[in-house]
């Protein structure tokens, strides 16, 4: 009769370990995938970012009133242009397709720097830059820390360095064209 109990227990114990591990497993399964679908879009957001970043770079060192500007643009075109490429050979290694176009509120920050000129561009340009960089800075820190895939988590610690630098220069740059990164309300020219 023991020997009948033990062979009873045994045998469930074969049937229900394996259906809790599947069941572990499917409990993981949607968190693994929530997560990398996060490293897929840091990606993606970082693709346009990165692609912004080289035009209005473009713009800047071209429309630039002051050396200032025109430098930190020409800064942005080699720097984001270098990262953009490091991006597009990780993202290919990660099946991740990138956006091949500005963002709507990007070329929106296009078309409107691309109407002004002189200090009013230089303080806009540079306004959008500190704000763009600071928000930039937050995202790749905190990718750094909690992204799942290791390349891409590597990939935003090794950049993280250049944008900290970019946000200090930006600073820098924005008090050299008069403003403390605020435009007045009614802003002349």
């Amino acid at each position: 009769m023991r020997k009948g109990l033990f062979a009873g227990i045994a045998a469930l114990a074969m049937f229900a370990a394996p259906a809790s591990a599947g069941a572990r497993a499917q409990t993981h399964e949607p968190a693994a995938a929530k997560q990398s679908s996060t490293d897929q879009t840091f990606v993606k957001k970082a693709a346009e970012g990165g692609m912004a970043e080289v035009e209005l770079g473009k713009l800047a060192a071209d429309k630039g009133a002051s050396s200032e500007v025109k430098q930190f643009g020409q800064k942005m075109v080699d720097d984001h242009g270098k990262a953009n490429d490091q991006l597009k050979s990780l993202a290919r290694t990660k099946n991740i397709t990138l956006p091949s176009d500005l963002s709507p509120k990007d070329k929106a920050l296009h078309d409107r720097l691309s109407k002004l000129s002189g200090a009013a561009f230089d303080r806009a340009y540079m306004k959008a830059m500190v704000s763009d960089h600071t928000k930039d800075v937050n995202e790749f820190r905190a990718q750094s820390k909690s992204g799942v895939d290791p390349d891409i988590k590597s990939w935003a610690s090794s950049t993280l360095p250049t944008l900290e630098s970019h946000l200090k220069m930006a600073q820098d740059a924005n008090r050299a064209v008069g403003t403390s990164g605020t435009l007045p309300k009614n802003p002349k020219k």
